[in-house]
């Protein structure tokens, strides 16, 4: 199936319970529809912060028409594994899965053992390898390398004679 190796989820299993959630989002939505206006008024936040906060939808612009419009692919783009995938942290959503199983990557500078954790919005940015992974270490030795290298290529070279 297309979304099992574009995602390199494990198994269909995994679709579903992604589906699943999706489908609990959308009942919640098309339910708050349904209610009296109190009781949308009171819970209809509560729902639309929740999903902002997950950056499926945007914090305080979004109604419940885009939950309803919400899918599979936009839960699964919110996956640790795939987060990890996109950032470069990974050549593939494969080895980000496995990277992330042996304890690799880290979230606020916790070590992360769940491809199919939900990465908030704000814990985006903290995403990163493990400080005790060997990723970490190689991570830091190239961006060193390539700082050295940006300070030589600014230092001014001797000018050089045109040959007559």
């Amino acid at each position: 199936m297309f979304l099992l190796g574009t995602y390199g989820l494990r198994n269909k299993r995994e679709l579903w319970r992604t589906q699943t959630r999706l489908s609990n989002f959308r009942k919640q939505a098309r339910h708050l529809l349904a209610a009296p206006t109190e009781v949308r008024g009171r819970e209809e936040p509560v729902l639309l912060t929740h999903l902002g906060k997950l950056g499926l939808i945007q914090m305080g612009q979004s109604t419940l028409d885009d939950v309803l419009s919400l899918t599979v692919e936009n839960v699964l783009e919110r996956r640790l594994q795939t987060l990890v995938w996109r950032r470069g942290l990974a050549k593939s959503p494969y080895q980000a899965r496995q990277l992330i199983s042996h304890g690799h990557i880290a979230l606020n500078q916790r070590r992360m053992t769940v491809p199919s954790y939900l990465v908030s919005f704000t814990e985006e940015g903290t995403l990163s390898y493990s400080p005790g992974s060997k990723f970490s270490r190689m991570a830091q030795a190239a961006a060193a390398a390539s700082q050295v290298n940006a300070e030589m290529k600014t230092e001014e070279a001797p000018p050089v004679e045109a040959a007559s």
